[in-house]
């Protein structure tokens, strides 16, 4: 794949309590992209919200203004410690004028509340955070809030998910700009694969699955732990409650927000990711010990919650 002889453009947007890792890895991962000829791939500008911008450890005095946005090819939005505070109607002005131009919009983690209150993530599917996807879809209920995927490509407009998210999103629009070869340069200078298995739900802790708004259900939660390795069918819940399973259903989607079967294949899978963390066992015991009927069923539900397989998760856990 070419590329062009202009260099790519790319604005880093330093909003007040911008999250100092956030900031730093576009900065660091495009800067040091080099093209086939050893030429850089990317200018880099840091545009600052104001003169001084507040970064939480330190304070921060960027180059350029929001001026600096202005001709970008890429605007990045790194995320902020506090993603609900009201936008500054120059940063949305900004940003707005940034898309109406072509330019493309990214954000990383948090940076995506500055996106959506701009209106311009509207109807659109998104990612940020997986802490903060509950947040995100309740302030701005236009956007489909996907919190399992590492990043989102809309075509003009991107986002990811938290922290090291950002460099999976750089280095995807490193490839869309200068193929695989020059991408795959720049994953080994940040000595980070150029694509990882899965998305962020294999990150995402479920201490707990949900939990019952009261305490009706919890001696048959409690009895459900206890017998995560047995078959159990929806008559055999339904029984232990004392209820059909009519009312199993509603009751338990009352107070816990499920169904009873998955409420039980999450546990199930919970229980899975802390066998396969802890233990050495194969997966196939791993399977059985948590109650799936055969290897295929396990692998198949467990990568259908986590994103990835049982054999990775414990790659990347273990």
């Amino acid at each position: 794949m070419g590329y062009v002889l202009a260099m790519h453009t790319v604005a880093v947007l330093a909003l007040d309590q911008v999250i100092p890792f956030d900031l730093s890895t576009p900065i660091e991962v495009f800067a040091r992209t080099r093209l086939p000829d050893g030429r850089p791939g990317y200018q880099v500008r840091v545009c600052g919200e104001g003169p001084e911008v507040d970064a939480g450890a330190f304070t921060l005095r960027a180059r350029w203004g929001l001026e600096g946005l202005v001709g970008a090819d890429t605007v990045i939005v790194p995320g902020t410690a506090l993603p609900e505070a009201p936008l500054a109607p120059a940063v949305r002005a900004a940003l707005l004028d940034a898309a109406a131009a072509g330019t493309r919009l990214a954000s990383i983690c948090t940076g995506a509340f500055p996106l959506a209150a701009t209106g311009l993530l509207d109807g659109l599917r998104a990612t940020t955070h997986w802490l903060a996807a509950g947040a995100l879809a309740a302030a701005h209920p236009q956007v489909e809030v996907d919190p399992d995927v590492l990043y989102v490509d809309n075509g003009q407009i991107l986002t990811s998910a938290g922290a090291a998210a950002g460099l999976d999103l750089c280095l995807h629009m490193i490839r869309a700009d200068y193929g695989s070869a020059v991408a795959a340069d720049a994953a080994r200078l940040s000595v980070v694969p150029l694509e990882r298995e899965g998305g962020q739900a294999q990150f995402i802790v479920h201490d707990h699955t949900p939990a019952p708004q009261g305490a009706q259900m919890d001696p048959l939660l409690d009895w459900l732990r206890g017998n995560l390795a047995s078959a159990l069918t929806l008559a055999d819940i339904a029984d232990r409650a004392g209820v059909s399973t009519r009312t199993l259903i509603r009751r338990f989607r009352e107070q816990t927000g499920v169904t009873p079967l998955q409420w039980l294949h999450r546990a199930r899978v919970r229980q899975a990711q802390h066998l396969l963390e802890t233990t050495r066992h194969p997966v196939e015991r791993i399977g059985a010990q948590v109650g799936f009927g055969s290897a295929t069923a396990f692998r198949d539900r467990f990568k259908r919650t986590t994103g990835v397989s049982p054999h990775a998760y414990r790659r990347s856990f273990g």
